[in-house]
């Protein structure tokens, strides 16, 4: 809880005496409502929390389907576009190394608060349970940077991207941000690149809507492939087709040492 301690310093100062007591009425009365994990205080403080769903069969994998509103999505689809990356129709992809633009560390920081909060809101006696169970071990949430690399992707109606996992160049840790249009991402474990046509491998699949934040670390880093097959009858939720329009996705990941 020293974390929290230090969040509520900062939003109401240092208190002693008589503020002291009153920092502990404040604390008393917004945390009765919810003194199972604390979810009624971080809302009073910092506003509505976000809804974070832990996609099960694959740990290390957690899912915010909430995590930009409309407005957001807008502002952040602006900047994206401001950059000039896709001005030209051949022009697909963009990478940055090091020095991110100002909205990608404004994004990297929401990212920041966003599982901090919910760490702390809805999954503070998980993470006493097993890291497994947290949004985002704390060994990486607290790295300096948070995130160091970007790669902003623009995929057409029917455009994908193959199964594969990110190249070990990169932390654990990895943060994905969807915009336009909602699509079925498939995760499937890297022991089944020896199945064939009759044993199909066992395939995981997870909505991302736009305006998502998806979290991969750990075995859902590194022991599971991911892919996104937009060629029709493979976008598919719920038994209905999913209609695809232009997506845009960010990809937020840290620079591994390379002393």
């Amino acid at each position: 809880m020293d974390e929290l301690k230090m969040i509520l310093t900062e939003a109401f100062g240092d208190s002693s005496n008589s503020e002291g007591e009153e920092e502990e009425q404040f604390l008393h009365v917004h945390s009765v409502e919810n003194k199972v994990n604390g979810k009624a205080l971080i809302r009073s403080v910092f506003g509505e929390t976000h809804n974070w769903e832990r996609i099960s069969e694959i740990d290390g994998l957690w899912l915010c389907k909430d995590f930009l509103s409309p407005d957001q999505q807008s502002k952040l689809l602006s900047s994206i576009q401001q950059e000039g990356w896709f001005a030209e129709s051949s022009s697909n992809q963009a990478m940055r190394f090091g020095d991110l633009p100002g909205w990608a560390v404004e994004l990297s920081r929401s990212i920041h608060e966003v599982i901090l909060f919910g760490s702390y809101a809805a999954e503070l006696e998980n993470c006493e349970k097993g890291k497994e169970a947290c949004i985002f071990p704390q060994d990486l949430l607290w790295r300096e940077p948070l995130f160091d690399q970007l790669i902003a992707n623009m995929y057409q109606p029917g455009e994908g991207i193959c199964a594969h996992v990110d190249l070990m160049r990169f932390e654990d840790g990895i943060a994905i941000v969807s915009l336009d249009s909602s699509c079925v991402m498939h995760f499937s474990g890297v022991e089944n690149e020896t199945c064939t046509a009759q044993d199909p491998p066992h395939k995981v699949p997870v909505l991302l809507t736009p305006g998502c934040l998806i979290l991969m670390w750990g075995e859902a880093r590194y022991l599971w492939k991911h892919e996104i097959n937009r060629k029709p009858g493979f976008q598919i939720w719920q038994g209905q087709e999913i209609d695809q329009k232009k997506r845009i996705s960010v990809t937020l990941r840290k620079l591994g040492r390379t002393d």
